[in-house]
């Protein structure tokens, strides 16, 4: 039987007074990877916001990881993003520590104490994308894929039932993208469910995959078989 990770049932999504979607009805099971696209300005940021807490849902039904959308109190905000891997299109790495310390930063805020425990999922999770070697490099020591290679390996750092990879990669080169895709594609085939919103069409043809749309203060789910017509 499968699982359903994100329900959302007659959801409305307002940033302060302003709708920006409506009537939303969405469902995401266990081990998918779906993508969310549309034009700038339809929504798809305020979505993804909704589902981590930035913006209270204040109209419909919404349950995430087992969180109730709803009810979440702010202070019940850090538990749901522990259950979420959040990566943001601009890496959001500090830069003042290397690439090791920014992962044992979030293990050490997350509550993590055992120092062999911490070390073993350090390697673990740059190991799943490649990055292992450069652990005791800075941010800005990195390429953009490196970096955003790392701000995968961070997401993953609590095993996540859902990442919400919000524009991965936008600001990256078209090679460089695709390589950073292959990466959340291996993740995925591991179990990983995954919600990307991306504008980067090519992706979408080069790793057909359930796809949302936001346009018209809507949310729909577009027919893959015709995707270069459909978007």
């Amino acid at each position: 039987m499968s699982e359903t990770i994100l329900s959302l049932k007659n959801v409305a999504i307002y940033q302060r007074e302003s709708l920006i979607l409506s009537q939303v009805n969405v469902s995401i099971e266990k081990g998918e990877f779906v993508y969310l696209i549309g034009k700038t300005g339809t929504g798809k940021s305020s979505f993804m916001k909704t589902l981590y807490g930035d913006i209270p849902l204040k109209d419909g039904q919404g349950e995430i990881v087992g969180v109730n959308l709803k009810t979440l109190k702010d202070k019940q905000i850090p538990e749901l993003r522990r259950k979420l891997g959040v990566v943001f299109q601009d890496f959001k790495l500090l830069n003042d520590r290397n690439v090791k310390e920014n992962l044992l930063f979030v293990l050490k805020a997350t509550g993590w104490k055992d120092k062999s425990k911490i070390e073993k999922k350090i390697d673990e999770v740059l190991r799943k994308v490649g990055m292992q070697t450069k652990h005791f490099k800075f941010p800005y020591q990195l390429s953009g894929g490196e970096q955003q290679r790392v701000a995968i390996a961070r997401a993953l750092l609590n095993d996540p039932e859902l990442i919400l990879a919000d524009e991965p990669t936008g600001n990256l080169d078209p090679q460089t993208s695709v390589e950073v895709m292959e990466v959340l594609q291996d993740i995925n085939k591991n179990g990983n469910t995954i919600l990307m919103a991306t504008h980067d069409y090519a992706l979408l043809l080069k790793f057909p995959s359930k796809t949302l749309k936001c346009d018209g203060q809507k949310v729909f789910e577009v027919v893959q078989k015709n995707a270069k017509t459909e978007i």
